[in-house]
């Protein structure tokens, strides 16, 4: 066994032995309420814009992106642009042709002005629209039809109806090996009423729409060791894993 052999195989054996830790389990579960209580997630950027997610989760999509190697990647939900600004500065490192699809219901100005302004927008795309219509996903599908390696990343409309919906629609365009990453599944695991002026809460978020996709679909499976590693994640059973292409 070689030296990286070995640093990968107790890498390994770590990440396997977290899942039956009681003690790390419940001091994530702890700095997970506090932080989503403390608006945590609203504090990072990317290459100058806002991100909007826990650093443990931007580094898992590295490790993922640089895995997978996707030539597209496509995310519901841009927001303020932090996320498909550092996954078009991922492809950019990888080299090649790779690109990113952004999906918004609505792109505000200001927030356009900026992806439109930087540097990485040479690999960005924007659609405006709903990411459930039929009309959208025509249009994704045409343009996933250009692309070998694709790679999704569900992060707009919390309510189960909606991410089973994008689920329904965008998890069967992922290529065998890469992965459909559903954002916000720990809103599942949080408080009753946490969001009281949002449409979602327990019983009815992302979580329960994966568990839902997944009870008669065998071509992907919740990657627990990224569970397993991160402890910390806003995706805890979100990172899925395609395994099989009926």
């Amino acid at each position: 066994m070689t030296e990286i052999d070995k640093f990968e195989h107790d890498r390994d054996e770590n990440i396997n032995s977290y899942e039956g830790n009681k003690a790390l389990n419940a001091s994530a579960k702890e700095f997970m309420d506090e932080t989503l209580d403390a608006r945590y997630s609203y504090n990072f950027s990317w290459m100058g814009r806002p991100i909007i997610q826990y650093p443990q989760d931007m580094v898992a999509l590295q490790e993922i992106i640089w895995s997978v190697k996707p030539d597209l990647i496509i995310e519901t939900g841009i927001a303020h642009g932090g996320s498909i600004i550092m996954y078009a500065s991922y492809l950019e490192l990888l080299g090649g042709e790779g690109m990113v699809l952004g999906i918004d219901i609505d792109i505000r100005e200001h927030n356009r002005k900026e992806i439109e302004n930087h540097s990485m927008f040479k690999r960005i795309t924007l659609l405006e629209g709903s990411s459930v219509s039929e009309d959208m996903y025509e249009k994704v599908k045409a343009i996933a039809g250009n692309y070998r390696n694709i790679m999704v990343v569900l992060d707009s409309n919390h309510t189960h109806e909606h991410v089973l919906k994008e689920l329904e629609l965008f998890a069967p365009l992922v290529s065998v090996g890469s992965y459909c990453v559903v954002f916000d599944t720990v809103v599942e695991d949080m408080k009753a009423g946490s969001f009281a002026d949002r449409p979602w809460d327990i019983g009815d978020n992302p979580k329960t729409a994966v568990w839902e996709y997944l009870k008669d679909n065998t071509d992907f499976e919740v990657d627990k060791a990224i569970d397993n590693k991160l402890q910390i994640s806003v995706a805890p059973e979100g990172y899925l894993k395609r395994v099989n292409k009926n």
